[in-house]
């Protein structure tokens, strides 16, 4: 069969290329086409449009680059007509791909999402639009089930977060003891340039308050190493690893996270973190307005309390960042309350088992 597969953004790479890895598994003759990354190429899909060309971050970023998000959807429609999918699966992503959607539907294509957008968090109007265009959303977030189903009356599957099977099989097969002499403080930035902008230099003047710490900053492979280089002068220090973040948080003793996925990889590695968020003004004062969840870190918002310290905006200061991560590094009571926290939170997010592998089993067996 033929599906054509839309992320945008490197975590929907990471989870479209288990997804792709576990359709070949189950349709041998699979032809997969793809808008992704290195992984979903890596595991064996043909990738026609690159994640780096697609991620506009924030209400500003994505206005000034409205002529190449509109020149994409034209793109999109016609490969897809070209193409001639048996199923298009969408990957979170929602201002691009919920416009497919609907155009898909038009067009009489079978359409199934694969990680909601966190229409619980804001846009809640989207949810009336995807029940009309997608026949089956499979969800990942344990009450986003409940949220659909009681709320709008909207049949959705739960098949648990992707993110816990495969940090669980990168600790089964990469074994790593952490540096008790010189215990390492990991920086994950982010992946798009306008954010790593924002924070990294405000992590990197923390750093300078820890001189028995390693500092090492996680780069986005999608970004050119000289694009990093501006900001690590007169950080001699720090060090960097690029493609290895996993490898990096295996051996972290805490770390420094920028909001999204990467929170709640760093908890299911098992590290005490500080999250950071910093945006442009005006995305930030639109975002505020919006914006209706309590916390902007997929941990706290899983577990509905605060278990890792968010530093957002005007919070999120060289001063702010020292005293969190002091805490999180010394304060035993807290280190073990937050471990405590994370295996919950790890336990909760298996429930549904193999998340890519029953994914695709639901995703061939619509097909089918």
């Amino acid at each position: 069969m033929k599906y054509y597969i839309i992320a945008g953004e490197a975590s929907g790479d990471l989870h479209g290329s288990n997804l792709v890895k576990e359709l070949k598994k189950l349709d041998a003759q699979a032809d997969i086409r793809c808008w992704g990354g290195d992984l979903m190429q890596a595991a064996g899909g043909i990738v026609v449009k690159h994640y780096r060309d697609l991620a506009f971050m924030g209400f500003a970023e994505v206005i000034k680059n409205l002529p190449t998000i509109l020149n994409n959807l034209k793109f999109c429609k016609e490969d897809i007509l070209q193409f001639k999918p048996d199923v298009l699966v969408l990957i979170d992503y929602p201002g691009f791909n919920l416009r497919i959607a609907k155009w898909a539907k038009e067009q009489g294509i079978k359409v199934i999402y694969y990680i909601s957008p966190q229409v619980w968090a804001w846009k809640e109007s989207r949810v009336k639009l995807i029940r009309d265009v997608v026949d089956k959303m499979l969800v990942i977030l344990p009450f986003e089930k409940e949220y659909y189903e009681n709320k709008w009356n909207y049949k959705v599957e739960f098949v648990g977060h992707p993110l816990a099977q495969v940090v669980k099989e990168f600790l089964q097969n990469n074994p790593v003891e952490k540096d008790k002499e010189h215990p390492i403080v990991a920086l994950l930035p982010g992946s798009r340039q306008q954010e790593i902008a924002k924070k990294l230099p405000i992590m990197l003047e923390a750093s300078k308050a820890f001189p028995n710490y390693q500092f090492v900053v996680a780069k986005a492979t999608s970004l050119d190493d000289n694009f990093y280089n501006e900001f690590l002068k007169g950080y001699p220090h720090v060090t960097t690893v690029k493609g290895d973040t996993y490898r990096l948080l295996s051996r972290s003793t805490a770390a420094l996270v920028t909001s999204g996925t990467a929170t709640l990889e760093t908890a299911l590695f098992g590290v005490p973190q500080v999250v950071c968020y910093k945006g442009s003004a005006i995305s930030y004062e639109i975002a505020k307005r919006l914006i209706k969840v309590k916390y902007i870190s997929l941990v706290n918002l899983i577990m509905d309390k605060m278990i890792v310290k968010e530093l957002i905006q005007h919070e999120l200061t060289k001063e702010n960042v020292v005293r969190e991560l002091e805490t999180i590094l010394h304060n035993k009571e807290r280190i073990q309350q937050i471990s405590e926290d994370y295996r919950s939170l790890s336990n909760l997010l298996q429930q549904g088992g193999n998340s890519s592998e029953k994914a695709a089993r639901i995703i061939v067996d619509f097909v089918m």
